[in-house]
């Protein structure tokens, strides 16, 4: 089939769906030609997936965290542009010939040439380079200060002065991380380096040239303002809640309210600071100054304090109080500093110092250190080509395996001999004397059980934690095969995941569905049972919780007088024609049922037909719904519930889902187990009195109906019976006749 191109594509069934089956390097390489309708996923999480992390972020080329088609298709491209036969892409191995590179293209060109250095590098005359040859050559390269990335590190500098500036500067503008792993700076952050200098000493030069304006209090100016900053807009709000007093001198609202002060003294007044220091700095009065030696909010005299000692002490020496006069006074011999503060440039090197601020300047190293920026930059481009090189061995050894799963889902329907699993198979969980090989790591376990439910599946959530590896991990365990009764919230399990390490696996929910058409025939009958024993157990404790109250409550009401003489209450006289008349009506009463129950069973297999008929009417409905879920169990909701955009059904029949699940055997053992519990003797009575009711039912239905015991009593429930065909009509008016009397026989009696 031919699809957006000229290419023939080949395609198979597989889960139910018709896909695209993608098996040699030129369906690779003519991948952008198929119709994106036809793809099975669209885009796919980079975390969570069974493939290594560097290899996910190659093809997630814009570090989105998502792969999507376009991604894939850009990878097919530069891989099938790099390797002259694309056919080694569908090839086991991390090893690629270097004749096999096409140097016709400039970035195939410095690929083969990198990977002739690393070859030469290892010592080994051959024509192909192994990922592990790469991964060594690179480590050597990158380990060095001069890596060709354009970020120097302190050890690239020889001089001591120089190493010290390139320091500075690292510490001051954040720097960048080297390839080397060390912090380091480029070209960019020394040319903000060296402007901040510059700006930095001409604001501070700025400051000196008015230096008794600007620095009132000297070289405390800078503390003077913060302890005057620190408190400025509660001292503004103190003042004029003063002033608004001496406007309205009735109104209390001003200051703080006696409610708010017992409402806080109930607490732990040191946990509730922030609270106090919302109320006013000190008790409010019509045009009142300030105090400076009582009557302080607690949460403000330090702040206070520091004001005092700063300022007020030098402006008003031995002042008790402070008045709003003084207080504008004071903010105003900060004006000049204010704007000069305001017009600070060069803050990020502030920290420095002038006077290292002054040597640096004076040293003007900023033309070595971009000097060594580009010796670094003008590193033979086939050493940084390396990393290109690591890309593509990288690409060879895993991209078919993503396509795989990402275009087609050829690993997962592969996986149930074993042999392969899909990239989102996390791994197995062992419980209840079975295993699953369907097990997904789950990102966001509320919004994963919301739309997993959609599956059809039956999904066991588990919480894992390891002692080998950090954090926890939650799963998405689907079970296949074997009863379902057994598995509760709390239970504990074990996990291995895809390298082998053992997780302690705890049952957070469970999403239930069928597992099969069996299961689901019990399944009414089952949850029958669980209601009628919750419901069982819920009345029964309040029985017990209600006769424990009445016999405590009725235990204080006992009168421990002398109880009444029974003589004393006259005995009912015994009435025989009562007694007479209540065992006729219930022998009646059998007679009719009797007699409805033998039309019921007559012919016996009117009782087979009835109770095939219940069983279909309880089982059936549960049944059908399980087969029309099993033939539409999807995997798909599973995935989309973890960031997926599965873009075809991936159905799990009940064939298939036999796989991913299975069951111990376990062998014939002869002889008795010495401590198996014995049958209790109430079901060995319900057991022969079912068998004796069955044999009953036997007897009763070869007894002729006129000679069956309890019915010819009973006018009511006579039966006629038809008289043979060789009988004369004479017979059967004789019959007919003597009818009459045999009433009024049994009547008389």
């Amino acid at each position: 089939m031919k699809s957006n191109g000229n290419y023939d594509w080949k395609f198979s069934t597989l889960g139910g769906v018709t896909r695209v089956s993608i098996t040699t390097g030129q369906d690779i390489a003519h991948l952008d030609e198929l119709d994106q309708k036809l793809w099975t996923v669209l885009s796919c999480p980079v975390s969570g997936l069974e493939m290594e992390d560097r290899t996910l972020a190659m093809i997630d080329a814009d570090a989105d965290g998502k792969i999507h088609v376009n991604d894939v298709l850009a990878t097919a491209k530069w891989l099938t542009g790099i390797l002259k036969d694309p056919e080694l892409l569908v090839k086991d191995g991390d090893e690629v010939s270097l004749s096999q590179i096409n140097v016709d293209v400039e970035e195939g060109k410095a690929i083969y040439d990198s990977a002739k250095s690393a070859l030469e590098y290892s010592g080994k005359e051959k024509d192909s380079i192994s990922l592990e040859e790469a991964s060594a050559y690179h480590d050597l390269v990158f380990a060095k200060p001069f890596n060709g990335d354009g970020i120097i590190v302190p050890a690239s500098a020889e001089d001591e002065a120089l190493k010290q500036t390139l320091t500075d500067a690292i510490a001051c503008e954040g720097g960048s991380q080297d390839r080397c792993g060390e912090a380091g700076i480029d070209a960019d952050g020394i040319e903000r380096f060296y402007t901040a200098v510059s700006d930095c000493l001409a604001w501070q030069e700025a400051g000196q040239a008015d230096k008794e304006n600007v620095f009132p209090y000297g070289d405390g100016t800078a503390a003077a303002f913060g302890a005057v900053s620190a408190v400025k807009a509660k001292l503004d709000d103190y003042f004029l809640r003063c002033k608004l007093a001496a406007f309205n001198p009735t109104d209390a609202s001003l200051d703080v309210s006696a409610d708010k002060i017992s409402a806080v003294s109930a607490k732990n007044l040191a946990d509730n600071v922030a609270e106090i220091a919302e109320y006013p700095i000190a008790k409010v009065a019509p045009g009142q100054a300030l105090s400076l030696v009582s009557g302080i909010n607690p949460a403000w005299q330090a702040a206070v304090a520091s004001l005092k000692s700063l300022v007020l002490d030098v402006e008003y020496p031995d002042a008790a109080e402070l008045t709003e006069e003084q207080w504008n006074a004071v903010q105003a011999k900060f004006a000049a500093f204010n704007d000069w503060n305001a017009a600070k440039k060069g803050a990020t090197v502030e920290g420095l110092g002038i006077d290292r601020l002054k040597e640096i300047q004076a040293a003007d190293q900023k033309g070595a250190l971009l000097k060594l920026v580009e010796e670094d930059k003008a590193l033979d481009p086939t050493v940084v080509s390396i990393e290109s090189v690591i890309k593509l061995l990288t690409l060879n050894r895993d991209f078919f395996t993503f396509i795989r799963n990402f275009v087609t889902f050829q690993d997962f329907y592969a996986s149930f001999d074993g042999s392969v699993k899909a990239v989102f198979q996390a791994g197995t969980l062992y419980i209840d004397q079975r295993s699953t090989d369907l097990c997904v790591k789950v990102a966001d376990m509320g919004k994963h059980a919301d739309m997993a439910s959609q599956s059809g599946m039956f999904i066991l959530y588990c919480s894992c934690t390891s002692k080998q590896k950090a954090g926890a991990m939650d799963i998405a365990a689907v079970i296949t095969e074997g009863k379902i009764d057994s598995f509760k919230v709390g239970q504990n399990a074990i996990f291995y995941d895809r390298d082998g390490l053992d997780w302690d696996a705890v049952v957070t929910k469970i999403v239930d569905n069928p597992i099969s058409v069996k299961q689901a025939f019990f399944s009414p009958y089952r949850k029958f049972a669980n209601t009628l024993s919750e419901r069982l157990k819920k009345n029964v404790a309040d029985k017990e919780s209600k006769v424990s109250g009445d016999m405590s409550g009725k235990a204080g009401e006992i009168n421990l007088a002398a109880p009444a003489d029974p003589a004393a209450a006259p005995k009912q006289p015994f009435d025989i024609a009562k007694f007479a008349g209540i065992f006729a009506a219930l022998g009646m009463a059998v007679g009719l049922l009797l007699s409805a129950l033998t039309k019921l069973i007559t012919p016996w297999t009117n009782v087979l037909i009835v109770l095939l008929v219940i069983v279909v009417l309880i089982s059936g409905p549960s049944m059908i719904m399980a087969w029309i879920k099993l033939r539409k169990r999807n995997i798909a909701p599973v995935l989309n519930a973890n960031g997926w955009a599965v873009n075809a059904r991936a159905l799990v029949n009940t064939k298939f889902g036999s796989f991913f699940t299975k069951i111990a055997k376990l062998p014939k053992v002869k002889g008795k187990d010495p401590f198996s519990v014995k049958t209790p003797c109430w079901k060995k009575a319900l057991i022969w009195l079912v068998v004796l009711a069955v044999v009953f039912c036997f007897v009763w239905y070869k007894i002729p109906v006129d000679k069956r015991p309890f019915l010819k009593n009973f006018p009511a429930a006579k039966v006629k019976v038809e008289a043979p065909a060789a009988e004369s009509e004479a017979a059967a008016e004789a019959t007919l006749v003597a009818e009459p009397e045999a009433v009024e026989a049994d009547a008389a009696q």
